[in-house]
């Protein structure tokens, strides 16, 4: 397959740590531009890349195919927009959007420009999510009747930056709720109900911290929750069928791995360390650890690659995105109202 340039919008952490050496690991894409102000690191990191001032210079730039947005949330409609408009193919960081009503006009501004929108929900591509799949579709667990999903965090301090600043897109629901979500949405699809409590729970917190989610399936219950005051972490995941029982602590590798520098998709890359392996509980009691699968972030471009080239389709239809920012904001009136929603 021949080689796609890429023009990435924004080289702060997304950027930096979350995109580029992930599309590095992709031998069909080459990152060919990068709109920043911080030069010097783009020529450090990437030195096949050029430093641009403007997304314009990216969008004006006919031998650019692939468009990466790794900019605040406030900013994605725009530029994806003028990506669009430019004839780009565009992959978004998550959230998508601010609004599902801006999501639904960059899909249909896709469709009218005949190119590819995708959005960077990576954790699909996490270890233990992987893991946790394959084990549902092997019938184990039996009619899973309690999915949880925690993402929780020991942070007592407000950490500086765009996403603790009250405006449209901040806040712990639009961050890691985006995650918690669309992997909710991947294995059942949109639910039948949102009861939501949403809040701010640290004194100094301006945006929300703090969400506890039920989304309903008949007789199944989705539970996602966050809070940025636990100490001591219970399971990442618990899924409990009649069949038996799934739990996994710990979270996936990749992102540490990033965060240290590590060039992506190696040999190991994505493995969890045999003492995370997750554990599973028969409907006799008996136990049995799990190994956990690789997880593989480089999937995600691969895929996508694949897509422009005409050979699949993107690895995560910006319509199962649009999904996840219309419950985060069901989410939002749910806790707001106090009441229990219907999509």
């Amino acid at each position: 397959m021949r080689t796609m340039n890429v023009g990435l919008i924004g080289y702060g952490m997304a950027g930096a740590i979350f995109h580029a050496p992930v599309i590095a690991a992709v031998e069909d894409l080459r990152i060919k531009s990068v709109m920043t102000s911080r030069g010097a690191d783009v020529a450090r990191d990437l030195p096949q890349a050029v430093a641009v001032e403007s997304a314009a210079e990216i969008f004006a730039d006919p031998a650019i195919e692939l468009v990466v947005i790794a900019t605040p949330n406030t900013t994605h409609f725009e530029l994806a927009r003028e990506a669009l408009l430019a004839g780009k193919h565009v992959v978004i960081d998550k959230p998508m959007t601010t609004s599902a009503a801006d999501a639904d006009a960059l899909i249909a501004l896709a469709v009218e420009r005949g190119r590819l929108l995708s959005v960077y929900q990576n954790r699909r591509w996490d270890n233990d999510f992987l893991t946790l799949r394959s084990i549902l579709g092997t019938g184990r667990l039996g009619h899973v009747y309690t999915y949880e999903a925690h993402y929780d965090r020991f942070r007592p301090a407000i950490k500086p930056g765009w996403r603790e600043r009250p405006q449209p897109g901040s806040g712990l629901l639009f961050d890691l709720g985006s995650h918690l979500i669309d992997q909710a949405l991947v294995l059942f699809g949109m639910p039948e109900t949102v009861m939501a409590d949403v809040y701010e729970q640290r004194p100094d917190a301006r945006v929300d911290d703090y969400f506890h989610i039920v989304l309903a399936y008949r007789d199944r219950r989705a539970i996602l929750h966050a809070s940025t005051i636990v100490r001591e972490l219970g399971p990442h995941f618990a899924l409990h069928g009649d069949g038996g029982s799934f739990l996994k602590y710990g979270l996936d590798s990749q992102e540490a791995a990033l965060k240290a520098g590590r060039p992506a998709g190696g040999p190991d890359w994505g493995r969890d360390d045999p003492a995370a392996y997750g554990t599973f509980v028969d409907a006799d009691g008996t136990r049995e650890l799990i190994e956990t699968l690789p997880g593989s972030y480089p999937a995600f471009y691969a895929a996508m690659a694949a897509a422009i080239a005409g050979n699949g389709a993107v690895p995560v239809p910006a319509e199962a995105a649009r999904d996840v920012i219309a419950v985060i904001e069901l989410a939002r009136r749910s806790a707001a109202e106090r009441r229990t929603l219907t999509p």
